[in-house]
């Protein structure tokens, strides 16, 4: 082993540069050159990278984003693009890469372990959540934290205003940030994807809490939340190179739903790119350290295909192929507890 790659694909959260940091260090350490590829697999495609050493990640714990940039790029929907990909890894001298991103980043790399480039080794990284195999991604507890501090300060006014306000949280297909930001939150009604939206049951909720003597709530909706015998609420029905559309409007037409059958004054905050951004907290900078570590670790080894990921609170390595098999929902136990608060 001497020369090492590292991307960052898909969106960007917090923790991304602790990882890339803890990747640099402990490849310093190994005697390994370590290559920063540039914007995901858009760099490894184009052949845009940047070496990488502790001058480059000097400072950058507690900062948000990727100081090497990310792009939602999928090689198999370029032309060329996996001979490109190939071909580039010859070029840099890569001797193992290390991809760090959620399931469609992660994806792209479990293909390309069965397509010629076999020294591939994964770090989960999304705010959603959603990935298999592992019980925490880096990036999670942080937008946890920002959607639970912008549900307190919603209370507020509120509460002096009388309304409901719905509160429109990031989750396409997986509810962990409305679920857990909404109990940590307070909320009054939680709403994911994985269970659909009964509006009448939602109203009845508001009422009977009205009847209480309580004059506002607070109603928290996951973006991909559906209404029954409905579908996603779309910003627009371009696909990206995943095959995903853009969400967004949920809270919306949920709110219009809302004020038409109860006559409560209710207004919208979409949360939005807030959830992505801003200072990793603690938590999210250990794991992203720890996974960092763990995954050169790996590299030595020649324990390609694999991911690093989470159990309990150790950090253990699976097949890569297990992670993006299938989606994390929301434990169902857990959201019981949640409606324990509901109205």
């Amino acid at each position: 082993m001497k020369k090492i790659g590292i991307l960052t694909g898909g969106g960007d959260c917090p923790g991304l540069n602790p990882v890339i940091r803890a990747v640099v260090r402990k490849c310093f350490l190994e005697g390994y050159e370590i290559t920063g590829i540039k914007n995901g697999w858009n760099g490894l495609i184009d052949g845009d990278s940047v070496k990488l050493d502790l001058l480059s990640v000097s400072g950058i714990l507690p900062k948000g984003g990727t100081i090497l940039g990310t792009s939602r790029t999928n090689p198999y929907k370029k032309e060329g693009g996996l001979e490109k990909v190939k071909e580039n890894f010859k070029k840099l001298g890569l001797d193992a890469l290390i991809a760090v991103g959620g399931e469609d980043t992660l994806g792209v790399a479990s293909k390309l372990i069965k397509d010629g480039i076999p020294n591939i080794i994964g770090v989960p990284k999304t705010i959603d959540n959603d990935l298999s195999a592992t019980d925490y991604t880096f990036g999670f507890d942080t937008a946890l934290n920002t959607a639970t501090e912008c549900i307190d300060k919603l209370h507020t006014t509120a509460e002096s205003h009388h309304r409901i306000i719905v509160v429109e949280v990031m989750g396409r297909h997986a509810g962990w940030i409305a679920t857990e930001a909404g109990i940590a939150g307070g909320a009054d009604i939680i709403l994911i994807p994985e269970l659909p939206i009964d509006i009448e049951e939602i109203c009845a909720l508001l009422r009977r809490r009205h009847q209480r003597g309580k004059t506002f709530s607070i109603v928290v909706v996951a973006e991909g939340a559906q209404f029954k015998e409905g579908s996603f609420v779309l910003q627009e029905r371009r696909l990206d190179e995943f095959g995903h559309v853009r969400l967004g409007g949920i809270g919306e037409a949920l709110a219009a739903q809302i004020e038409k059958i109860t006559g409560y004054e209710t207004r919208v905050s979409v949360l939005g790119h807030i959830q992505r951004g801003g200072t990793p907290t603690a938590f999210d900078r250990v794991l992203g350290t720890r996974f960092g570590v763990k995954a050169v670790e790996l590299a030595k080894d020649k324990k390609f295909g694999r991911m690093v990921a989470l159990a309990g609170n150790k950090v253990i390595d699976v097949r890569l192929e297990e992670a993006v098999g299938t989606l994390k929902t929301v434990d169902m136990e857990l959201y019981e507890i949640a409606k324990v608060f509901f109205g």
